[in-house]
């Protein structure tokens, strides 16, 4: 068992403070556009152009990162729960809730990948 570590808490607590900051400020920046992007989104950009602008390293929150990433299942606990209370309509549409969460999988997986490899490949560039 790990030992109380107040210098440990306080960075967890530092690094989580921040990624909720970022997430508020993308839900403000939607919200203020008024685009459809969720601000869930809109933040992972901006986090994504600080990684690439160098303003923030990704190891600074890799911490607090990661504790939200262990406990993610708590975050899709109310999602499930609301299942019970649509009984007939996942029987009768879930096929098409399946199809379309698999293709929004992939689809995913492909834009991440594609993003990815471009800032990669952006940051060589740079570099040389």
């Amino acid at each position: 068992m790990k030992r109380f570590d107040v210098k440990r808490v306080g960075r967890l607590i530092t690094e989580i403070t921040v990624l909720l900051a970022i997430y508020f400020l993308g839900s403000q920046i939607a919200a203020w556009l008024h685009v459809p992007i969720p601000g869930g989104v809109m933040g992972m950009a901006l986090l994504l152009l600080a990684f690439a602008l160098g303003w923030v390293k990704p190891a600074t929150l890799q911490l607090g990162a990661g504790v939200l990433m262990a406990e993610m299942l708590l975050f899709f606990i109310p999602a499930l729960m609301s299942l019970l209370d649509y009984g007939a309509l996942v029987r009768n549409e879930g096929w098409r809730i399946l199809l379309v969460i698999g293709i929004s999988t992939v689809l995913v997986m492909i834009v991440t990948a594609f993003t990815v490899e471009a800032v990669c490949r952006w940051k060589l560039r740079h570099e040389a």
